[in-house]
C-alpha cells in the first residue's frame, strides 16, 4: 500500500491491492479512533473479517489513530482524516472523495462517527449508512437526545451490541423493529498462545481484569472486592490490564489501592497488546462493569478458557450461558463479587469444569464465522433491499 499526503495532516491511503472497478460492494467501517477500546476493536475485526469474495473492505479513522492500527489486515483500504473538529469541511471532503473513488456503497459508522457518514451520505455517490451502536447506557435513557433523533433519520438501520439497546432504538428513536438487528460481538485469537513470563502474583492465583479504568467499568467496586478476598486468600493477585481513565478518577482508584492490604497484590498494566498471552497466565477472569454493551473482555475469557466472574449488566449474562459457564453478580456490590472469586480461588476443580465448559459456548456461539454470516446478511439486505435482511 501507499500513502498518499492531501494537505493540513490528512491521509489517504487507497485500497491499491484490489480492482476498484469490481463488482464487489465497499465497505468502509468508520470509528473515530484506534484507541484500545471494545467499540474500536469491533470495527477492525468486521474489516478484517469481511469476506474478500464478496466485499471490498475499508477502514477510516476520522480523528487519530491507536494502538489497533498494527492489527488491521494488510488487504483492508485505509482513511486517515485526522479531523479536529465536529465541522472539519475539510475532512468531511476527503471522506466524500475517497467514497467516489473506492466506490463505497456502506459507511458503517461505529458510535459518534455517525455524525461525519451521515453528513458524506449527502453527496454523491450518496452511500448507505449503517449505524452500530456499542453504548449500553443509552438503554437507561428514557428520551433520545433530538440530534440523535435527527441523525437517525438518515440510517437504514442499527446494528446494536446487546437486546436492551434494540428496545431502546425502537422506542426512543422510533427505527422500523426490522431495521435494528442485534449482532452481538466477536473475538479473534490464536489458538496456540504462550503464558507470558515474569507477571506479578502466583500460578493458582492470579485474577485478570480487561478493562480500561473508566466509571462505566467500575474498576472501583473490584477494588473494594479484592480487600475482602485479599483477607481470606492472601496469594490472591489482581492484573488490571486497560488504558487510564481522567486523573481525577485514576487518583481515587490509586488511593483505593494504596490500601495495605492491596499494596503487593494489585498491579496496574497499562495497555497492553498481549492481552492473550496474560490471561493464559491468570487463573480467573473477572469483569466489575456498571453498565455494558457486549463485552469482548469476557468472550476472551473464554477463548482463554478462563472460568469468569461478572456482574448482570449488559449481554453478560447471555455470554455466561445464563450463569451455566461462569458466575454472576449483580453490579456495584463488592461483597457478592468477592464472594465469587473465593469461590473460585478455593477450587481448581471447579475452575477447570467452568473454563472448558465456557470456551465451548463461545466457540459455539460466537465464532467470527457466525457473526460475519450474520453482518453479511445485513449488508445484502440494505444494499438489495428487495433480498431482506436474512
Amino acid at each position: 500500500m501507499t500513502s498518499t499526503d492531501l494537505s493540513a495532516g490528512h491521509t489517504c491511503v487507497p485500497d491499491t491491492g484490489i480492482d476498484v472497478g469490481a463488482t464487489r460492494p465497499g465497505i468502509m467501517q468508520v470509528t473515530d479512533t484506534l484507541v484500545a477500546g471494545g467499540l474500536e476493536r469491533v470495527a477492525v475485526n468486521l474489516a478484517n473479517a469481511l469476506p474478500v469474495a464478496s466485499y471490498r473492505s475499508h477502514l477510516c479513522t476520522t480523528r487519530r489513530e491507536g494502538p489497533l492500527a498494527e492489527l488491521i489486515a494488510p488487504h483492508v483500504g485505509r482513511l486517515r482524516l485526522q479531523r479536529d473538529s465536529r465541522f472539519d469541511v475539510q475532512a468531511l471532503r476527503h471522506l466524500v472523495r475517497y467514497v467516489r473513488e473506492n466506490r463505497i456503497r456502506i459507511l458503517h459508522a461505529h458510535g459518534t462517527s455517525l455524525f461525519i457518514s451521515v453528513l458524506a451520505s449527502f453527496f454523491q455517490p450518496h452511500p448507505i449508512v449503517l449505524w452500530h451502536q456499542h453504548g449500553g447506557w443509552l438503554a437507561g435513557l428514557e428520551r433520545s437526545p433530538w440530534w440523535l433523533r435527527r441523525l437517525a433519520k438518515r440510517v437504514v438501520g442499527v446494528i446494536v451490541v446487546n437486546r436492551a439497546l434494540r428496545d431502546w432504538c425502537i422506542r426512543a428513536l422510533r427505527m422500523p423493529e426490522d431495521r435494528v438487528w442485534y449482532i452481538p460481538n466477536f473475538v479473534c485469537m490464536p489458538e496456540v498462545v504462550e503464558a507470558a513470563a515474569g507477571l506479578p502474583g502466583k500460578p493458582g492465583f492470579r485474577i485478570a481484569s480487561v478493562a480500561n479504568l473508566l466509571p462505566p467499568k467500575d474498576p472501583l467496586n473490584l477494588l473494594r472486592a479484592m480487600q475482602i478476598v485479599a483477607r481470606a486468600s492472601p496469594d490472591a493477585h489482581l492484573l488490571m490490564v486497560g488504558r487510564k481513565g481522567d486523573n481525577g478518577y485514576m487518583k481515587l482508584l490509586l488511593a483505593e489501592a494504596t490500601d495495605p492490604i492491596l499494596r503487593d497484590r494489585v498491579s496496574f498494566l497499562g495497555v497492553r497488546s498481549d492481552v492473550p498471552a496474560i490471561l493464559k497466565a491468570c487463573d480467573i477472569g473477572v469483569l466489575s462493569s456498571a453498565s455494558e454493551g457486549f463485552p469482548l473482555a469476557l468472550v476472551e475469557y473464554g477463548l482463554a478458557r478462563l472460568p469468569a466472574v461478572a456482574t448482570r449488566v449488559g449481554q453478560c449474562e447471555e455470554i455466561l450461558d445464563g450463569g451455566r459457564v461462569g458466575l454472576l453478580v449483580p453490579p456495584s456490590t463488592p461483597d457478592e463479587l468477592a464472594r465469587a472469586l473465593l469461590l473460585l480461588l478455593e477450587s481448581s476443580a471447579r475452575r477447570t469444569e467452568l473454563g472448558a465448559g465456557f470456551r465451548r459456548h463461545i466457540r459455539q456461539t460466537y465464532s467470527p464465522e457466525r457473526i460475519m454470516q450474520q453482518m453479511s446478511g445485513i449488508y445484502k439486505s440494505v444494499i438489495n433491499p428487495s433480498n431482506g435482511a436474512g
